[in-house]
C-alpha cells in the first residue's frame, strides 16, 4: 500500500545523503511534530493547498507501507472526514518508491491524482 508526503527537495536531498527523513511538515521536525504527516492519495492536494498554498518545486515522495522500518499509525484529524496516516519515527529513504512533482492547475491550485 502506498502513502504520500509532501516535501520540499532540499530535505529530500538531505535526506538521502543522512539516509533517513525527519521532516514532519512545513518546516516542522520530526522531533517537534512527534510524527511524520502523510496522506491517502485523495488528501494530497486539499493539504497542499491549505499548508503550502503560494509555493511552488514541492515534491510528493510515494511511501511504500511494507517498507517502512517506523511505526505507522492512523489518526482522526478534527475537521477531516478520513484519518491521515503519520509514521512515528524517521523515514527510511528505501521506503519511497517515487518522488513525484506537486503541480498547480489552470486555476493555481494543487492537483494531485495517482
Amino acid at each position: 500500500m502506498a502513502i504520500y508526503h509532501i516535501a520540499y527537495v532540499a530535505d529530500w536531498e538531505k535526506a538521502k545523503a543522512d539516509g533517513e527523513y525527519r521532516m514532519s511538515t512545513k518546516g516542522r521536525t520530526l522531533e517537534e511534530q512527534g510524527f511524520i504527516h502523510a496522506g491517502d492519495a485523495p488528501q494530497v492536494a486539499p493539504v497542499a493547498n491549505m499548508v503550502y498554498g503560494g509555493e511552488s518545486g514541492l515534491i510528493v515522495l510515494v511511501i511504500d507501507t511494507e517498507r517502512l522500518q517506523s511505526k505507522l499509525q492512523y489518526d482522526d484529524v478534527n475537521g477531516w472526514d478520513a484519518p491521515f496516516p503519520h509514521i512515528y519515527g524517521p523515514l527510511n529513504p528505501d521506503a519511497v518508491v517515487e518522488v513525484l512533482p506537486l503541480e498547480k492547475g489552470s486555476d493555481g491550485t494543487f492537483v494531485f491524482e495517482v
